[in-house]
């Protein structure tokens, strides 16, 4: 699968319909599945033009702000996307001259929590040159993953390094794989540790357009999504903590801020 598609398509800002799916096999099997939504955005088309059905840098019931990724950088500054740029040249990445899709959480009602969100970084022809994996955990710190020349459909791979859960350990690596046509997005996100596959998660859903109507259908079908989010993290940590797996505590976040 690829990005590729028609050129008004790749302008539009879109919104994903789906589902979160997480499986841990050890040391006792827990699995849950979520419905969900989630914004599929064409960051520089959206900052040429700034015309979009989505709220962007203001209050609404569903809304996108630049200060909820990167360094918190406001919109005057040059918001997420120049936050990105520089991170990107940073790391000697200097052809992704192509469109940046961000898939991540939006606010709703104000708030949001974002465990990860995806920058899907592409060249002038429209081939995928980078994906930088941005987390968030719940004690307020942030850490990215670079993916150096990645390719959809292809498994990448990365150290852990980044402290998430407090039922995982700081150890073994990342498997990501990326599958994304004109309607459909998967993110897939599984860590392995010395004895072999722990957990396996993934995003997937649904692409459309962002119109009047379809954040009305968002917001009917899931009012207080972004509140669920954070409620059921702390619900599945107590079912955890019930089943007795083993609880870590937090280690120091990572010095560097990228992880190639």
């Amino acid at each position: 699968m690829t990005a590729a598609g028609d050129p008004a398509q790749a302008a539009q800002a879109l919104l994903g319909f789906g589902q979160v799916r997480h499986v841990r096999w050890r040391p006792k099997r827990h699995a849950f599945v979520y419905k969900t939504f989630f914004l599929m955005l064409p960051m520089r088309a959206l900052a040429r033009s700034g015309a979009s059905a989505l709220p962007i840098n203001r209050f609404a019931a569903i809304s996108f702000h630049d200060a909820d990724h990167g360094d918190g950088r406001a919109a005057d500054q040059g918001g997420a996307l120049a936050w990105l740029e520089e991170l990107l040249h940073r790391e000697g990445i200097t052809d992704a001259n192509g469109e940046i899709w961000l898939h991540c959480y939006p606010r709703v009602w104000g708030y949001t929590f974002k465990p990860v969100s995806f920058w899907y970084c592409h060249d002038a022809d429209n081939r995928l040159r980078a994906v930088v994996v941005e987390v968030n955990n719940t004690f307020g710190e942030r850490h990215c993953y670079l993916l150096d020349r990645p390719c959809y459909g292809v498994a990448q791979r990365a150290n852990k390094v980044f402290h998430v859960s407090p039922f995982c350990a700081v150890q073994g690596d990342y498997r990501f794989r990326f599958m994304r046509t004109d309607h459909r997005t998967v993110a897939r996100v599984d860590h392995d540790d010395d004895l072999g596959p722990l957990i396996e998660t993934s995003v997937s859903g649904q692409l459309e357009p962002v119109t009047a109507r379809a954040l009305r259908h968002a917001l009917w079908a899931y009012p207080l999504m972004t509140v669920m989010v954070m409620v059921r993290i702390h619900w599945q940590a107590l079912k955890l903590w019930r089943k007795h797996v083993p609880f870590f505590a937090k280690p120091q976040p990572p010095q560097d801020f990228v992880t190639r």
